[in-house]
């Protein structure tokens, strides 16, 4: 267990070797960073007080949390909200931009790059929202290259050769990268890894789901890479799909996203899974699909 033991007169952190190989293994320096600080704590803090005792955005520090959460060394607490990016957008001043400008050397590289990556120069607004991805969420200048890199690529391959984002996109995607922990090449670099990968899969989801072969705008890639992260196969996304159609009578996202959790916590995840499933019956005795829907409050 983590603690404090007293040498001298001066109090020191102990954590179990467990404790140290779990922050190892997971390779988030924010984590074992936030982790060291709450076991400094001698009481409870706000998150807020938490974010500020770090320099961090609020963002950032539930990111870390989250990252806690995740390894078990943190309890998960039901009623606590994920903040969005609306929650804490600061404006920067012109002195402040300027002042970025001329004494930070990475952010005033970072602006011509990310000038030429969109074939703009930009104006006070867009340099406000790159401020703000650089000073507020704290993520470094070379995440937010790959990240305008990642976004400019998406637009081409939704919308065609030429195609740009705008910086709020962006801002919405690096916001998002901030709420997953990515801080850093490294993370960076597995998540655009493992997108790439993911996306190849999405075509069969999209005919499963009626939408033909256009490719998913954002929200419906977020949906769709879950469910191939929960281990669905399109099969299964296809029954989930007919569900939705027969209660709903068109294709309602976040209904069929509660189906398809709740199969999840079934351990549902093929076509075949779910027929011998929902023969046997829920797991936890919740309601069948054809019962009363009350059960999908608890996914909505």
């Amino acid at each position: 267990m983590a603690g404090y033991i007293t040498r001298g007169q001066e109090k020191s952190v102990v954590l179990s070797a467990s404790q140290v190989d779990t922050l190892v293994n997971a390779g988030s320096g924010d984590a074992a960073l936030l982790y060291l600080l709450l076991q400094r704590l001698d009481g409870p803090i706000t998150p807020e007080a938490l974010a500020q005792r770090l320099h961090w955005s609020l963002l950032r520090c539930n990111a870390a949390e989250s990252a806690l959460q995740d390894m078990g060394l943190l309890q998960r607490s039901a009623d606590r909200r994920v903040p969005e990016p609306a929650d804490e957008r600061r404006a920067y001043s012109a002195e402040e931009l300027a002042d970025l400008l001329e004494n930070d050397a990475g952010f005033r590289m970072l602006v011509p790059q990310t000038e030429e990556k969109l074939g703009k120069k930009l104006k006070t607004a867009d340099l406000q929202i790159l401020a703000g991805l650089y000073d507020d969420l704290g993520l470094p200048v070379d995440v937010i290259y790959l990240l305008v890199c990642h976004c400019t690529e998406r637009a081409q391959q939704r919308f065609g050769p030429g195609r740009r984002p705008t910086l709020r996109q962006i801002e919405k995607e690096g916001a998002y990268w901030a709420r997953l922990g990515i801080c850093d090449q490294d993370s960076a670099g597995r998540y655009l890894s493992d997108y790439a990968r993911k996306r190849e899969k999405t075509a069969a989801y999209m005919q499963a789901l009626q939408l033909g072969t256009r490719p998913p705008v954002d929200s419906e890639q977020r949906y769709i890479l879950d469910w191939i992260d929960m281990g669905f196969t399109p099969e299964a996304v296809a029954l989930a799909y007919d569900k939705t159609v027969f209660y709903k009578k068109e294709l309602n996202w976040r209904y069929l996203n509660g189906i398809l959790r709740r199969w999840h916590q079934q351990g549902w995840h093929t076509a075949e899974e779910v027929a011998a499933g929902e023969r046997r019956g829920p797991k936890n005795g919740g309601k069948p699909d054809g019962g009363k829907t009350d059960w999908m409050d608890e996914y909505l």
